[in-house]
């Protein structure tokens, strides 16, 4: 048993697929099939059901996952701060950002952190804010990018954006003439929200809610432009914040601030307390606090 092949059965966990796994790993399947297989006859126990082309952990592969996470975090801690030892400008950082947040937000700074050390590399793995923020608390992930509000404990952030939601509709649009709009007015029309793992999808089901309706979903995306072209289509309405309805073709579709209706838009950069971190860590964090100190005066 050793690291590489914990970290091989943490990723099938997570995924429930050998196949998924291996893509993500960039490992082929019979080697990650027989890493498990090797790793459960030294064990002596069964971690995985096999379920048709599913799989479950077992209740004994519950708890090797839950210990093997935090020996690998604690086994990528012990390399990080030798690595900051042997050589203060080299290393590694795993970020995690949610794929609408990502190209928004970050090119300027990577050019710059890029410019500063260039012999760091920056690892960028997209996943929605509700897995970034389980695998910085599992410490798969050095830094990660969430929308508000936190719901895992152990973790510490900076927020750096802070804005509402929107309603963005066809200039043709019924409700197009208004000039702000009550949530309980979209009660009747058809959504076009984010996908399950997407935090915003949670707040604007709960403000809806309030409003004694649940929205009709007629399609669902991880990507600002495609929401936005399915609206320009005809398809329904849409809720986008306003940094990118700013970016909208106002000669096609035009963005209404809601009242009566709270759906934040609060974006944080969160890293696991108490948990090292690398010296590369840490100079990307001030030049992140740095960054938007000066674009987001709200803060």
């Amino acid at each position: 048993m050793d690291i590489l092949h914990l970290t091989y059965f943490i990723e099938v966990a997570r995924q429930k697929s050998f196949t998924k796994a291996s893509q993500l790993l960039h490992v082929s399947q019979p080697s990650i099939s027989k890493v498990i297989k090797t790793l459960e006859n030294e064990l002596g126990v069964t971690l995985f059901e096999r379920l048709g082309r599913e799989i479950e952990l077992t209740d004994v592969g519950h708890a090797v996952f839950k210990r093997a996470q935090s020996v690998v975090s604690e086994f990528h801690d012990l390399s990080n701060e030798i690595h900051d030892v042997v050589n203060i400008k080299h290393g590694e950082i795993t970020i995690g950002l949610p794929p609408m947040v990502g190209s928004r937000f970050f090119p300027s700074i990577i050019g710059k952190f890029k410019k500063a050390y260039p012999q760091v590399m920056l690892k960028l793995i997209e996943v929605g804010s509700k897995q970034v923020e389980l695998d910085v608390k599992n410490g798969l992930l050095d830094i990660g990018v969430i929308a508000l509000p936190l719901t895992e404990s152990d973790i510490e952030s900076f927020t750096f954006v802070k804005e509402e939601l929107k309603a963005v509709l066809r200039r043709d649009h019924p409700l197009a003439n208004f000039e702000k709009l009550s949530l309980d007015k979209l009660r009747d029309e058809d959504f076009i929200l984010y996908s399950n793992d997407f935090s915003l999808n949670g707040l604007i089901h709960k403000e809806c809610q309030k409003n004694n309706f649940s929205p009709t979903i007629v399609c669902q995306s991880s990507q600002w432009d495609f929401i936005a072209e399915t609206v320009d289509a005809g398809l329904g309405i849409a809720l986008l914040p306003e940094t990118i309805c700013k970016e909208l073709d106002p000669e096609r579709l035009l963005s209404i601030p809601l009242y009566n209706a709270l759906i934040p838009w609060n974006l944080a950069i969160i890293w696991k307390k108490n948990k090292y971190q690398s010296f590369a860590t840490r100079e990307w964090l001030k030049l992140c606090k740095k960054n938007f100190k000066t674009h987001y005066t709200e803060l």
